[in-house]
């Protein structure tokens, strides 16, 4: 089964050991890393649990402390047997206390009714041999009177904290249990009374004393059928709105600390990266909420090199971060193939059209016949005769004769306005459909022309 260790279970929750008999089995599973970023509980079976711990515990700040343990990896190794959970949680000032989560085990007669149930369908066996818990089962147990899944105050806590309710260590402990829940519902089994070895076994016995079970013992190849992967849906709670847009793009964290950074990480670089990449994430939750339902952008992917201007077309002075521009503008143009100054002249250039306006600044391209005829069109009803400038015409640019000012013709048709300053050709503003108007912008006002072999493309 993929994504299953050796004893058929899931990842990160290893079980260090197995003891028992006869049912009565007891399991560790070695301490779980911190969960940073992560939610606890990613199946429906492992949400109700959590549910019954934060309905059912008198004081809310106490469970958001243990979500908090759980969270920076201060729960140890969680041992499970019937009817308890146990393990070692460090709080805050790291002092270690045992913490006891206890939940009531079905009776004789409720397990006999619970694989009655389970052996009624073949999907029920499939569900539980991959590692989920099929809702149906869940459903039809509680009609029956076996409630599997904890309800509102029945996950009791023992700690040594002295606290006679929940506690962030308890608290703690709950939330771990969630996550090795994930990734096999036997563990809340075995929590109800029953391990896992003795439920199998128990339900094969009955599979082969059902009538016609000789079709349906065995697991089905193609999975669970489409009640039960649908049930679900009647379950699960509705998914929650949007959410609001922040009025700004969130603030990374500082680091600038006394510890040294390792060879070759730049910290100003990293906070710079950092704030972009918060203020990308603000522009896209932006749009993503102003888009109608259903819509979904179709801008094409950036290359490295446009990604690298991107980055470095950052708020310089205006953002969180901003000052690593210094600190990152080497790496950024040496990683694009760009020296300084040209990295200088993109950013100019994206501030002005994104990457149709970096497009124009680094390539020239030879205009097609019928482009070209459009253009020179263009060119000629754009100014009267006596006032129209003399163009030295070159690819895609058009540079005014013995002045330091040029046009340069986008591919979507557009005049891009040029002029030259200390040796460079930089964009000058704004695109135009009108090339009058776009050499009026690259004109300076009472600025100096440079000498005609300056000027030259």
């Amino acid at each position: 089964m993929n994504g299953y260790d050796s004893a058929g279970r899931r990842g990160e929750g290893r079980v260090v050991r197995n003891e028992g008999h006869e049912g009565h089995e007891e399991r560790t599973f070695a301490a779980l890393p911190p969960a940073h970023g992560k939610g606890f509980a990613q199946t429906w079976w492992g949400r109700a649990w959590l549910t019954a711990l934060e309905d059912g515990a008198m004081d809310a700040e106490q469970v958001r402390a243990g979500r908090r343990l759980a969270r920076a990896g201060s729960v140890g190794a969680v041992t499970v047997r019937p009817g308890r959970v146990t393990a070692v949680v460090r709080g805050r000032d790291r002092t270690p206390h045992r913490a006891d989560v206890l939940l009531d085990t079905l009776s004789d007669a409720q397990w006999d009714r619970f694989l009655d149930l389970t052996v009624e369908r073949a999907g029920h066996m499939a569900a539980l041999l991959d590692r989920e818990m099929p809702p149906h089962l869940v459903e039809d147990a509680d009609a029956a009177g076996v409630h599997l899944l904890p309800g509102l105050g029945d996950l009791e806590a023992e700690c040594d904290c002295g606290a006679w309710d929940h506690c962030g260590h308890t608290a703690a402990v709950c939330y771990q249990v969630a996550r090795l829940l994930d990734q096999d519902p036997f563990v809340l089994l075995l929590l109800r009374g029953r391990a896992e070895g003795v439920l199998l076994d128990a339900l094969q016995a009955r599979g082969a004393d059902t009538p016609g079970a000789s079709a349906s013992a065995a697991p089905r190849a193609e999975g669970v059928d489409a009640a039960e992967a649908y049930a679900a849906g009647d379950i699960l709670p509705a998914l929650p709105g949007a959410p609001a847009l922040p009025p700004e793009p969130g603030v990374p964290p500082a680091l600038d600390t006394d510890t040294p950074p390792p060879p070759a990480v730049e910290p100003a670089a990293l906070e710079f990266l950092a704030a972009r990449t918060a203020a990308a994430a603000h522009l896209s939750l932006a749009e993503a909420l102003r888009e109608p339902a259903g819509r979904s952008a179709g801008a094409e992917p950036l290359s490295v090199g446009q990604d690298a201007v991107r980055l470095a077309a950052g708020d310089v002075g205006s953002r969180p971060g901003a000052h690593g521009l210094t600190a990152a503008a080497g790496r950024l143009a040496a990683g694009s193939g760009r020296s300084r100054e040209q990295l200088a002249s993109a950013v100019r250039a994206w501030r002005l059209g994104g990457p149709a306006a970096l497009s124009v600044l680094e390539e020239e391209w030879a205009v097609d016949s019928n482009v070209l005829a459009r253009a020179r069109a263009a060119l000629e009803a754009a100014w009267e005769d006596d006032e129209r400038p003399a163009l030295r015409a070159r690819a895609n640019r058009w540079t005014v004769v013995d002045e330091a000012c040029q046009l340069r013709l986008g591919r979507d048709g557009r005049w891009w306005p040029y002029r030259k300053e200390g040796g460079r050709w930089m964009p000058a503003g704004d695109a135009a459909d009108d090339p009058a108007t776009a050499l009026a912008t690259a004109r300076p006002e009472g600025g100096e022309e440079p000498s005609p072999t300056e000027a030259s493309s």
